[in-house]
């Protein structure tokens, strides 16, 4: 999926929300979850880095390519039936500036980085929405 199709997919996710907002404005919304979808899955897994480093699992983002369709239909039906537990980080300390101090960061598994992903593609959506919102609505 090319970087435009990823566009314009997220941005049909978008235009639906935007007008079940518009339908229901003093509708909360508690969770976006049940919008992610395979194609969402797809355009996360196309944006997410595939040369950082590798989690506690080991797989590299080469290796979940390889049945790349399988293991996005089995993410999204863990993520959607609640099973879905994001595995333990791979802990490791980097040099600071100076060389002689360390701080630990953890790394997640690729697979968590992809969940991950769809989660920062939302998030980016609703702030862009609620300031679209604000703004149709004379409240600059």
């Amino acid at each position: 999926m090319t970087e435009s199709q990823n566009s314009d997919l997220i941005s049909t996710k978008r235009e639906r929300i935007a007008e079940l907002a518009r339908q229901a404005p003093t509708m909360a919304f508690k969770s976006l979850a049940h919008h992610i979808d395979i194609d969402l899955l797809r355009a996360a897994f196309s944006e997410t880095r595939k040369d950082g480093a590798v989690g506690l699992d080991r797989q590299t983002a080469a290796d979940y390519a390889k049945d790349l369709e399988a293991n996005l239909k089995s993410l999204l039906d863990r993520f959607k039936s609640g099973l879905y537990k994001a595995p333990p980080v791979r802990r490791v300390h980097i040099p600071k500036g100076d060389g002689k101090k360390t701080r630990p960061i953890g790394i997640p598994t690729f697979e968590d980085k992809v969940l991950q992903r769809t989660q920062t593609m939302w998030s980016f959506f609703h702030a862009r929405a609620r300031a679209r919102f604000h703004d149709s609505e004379g409240c600059v």
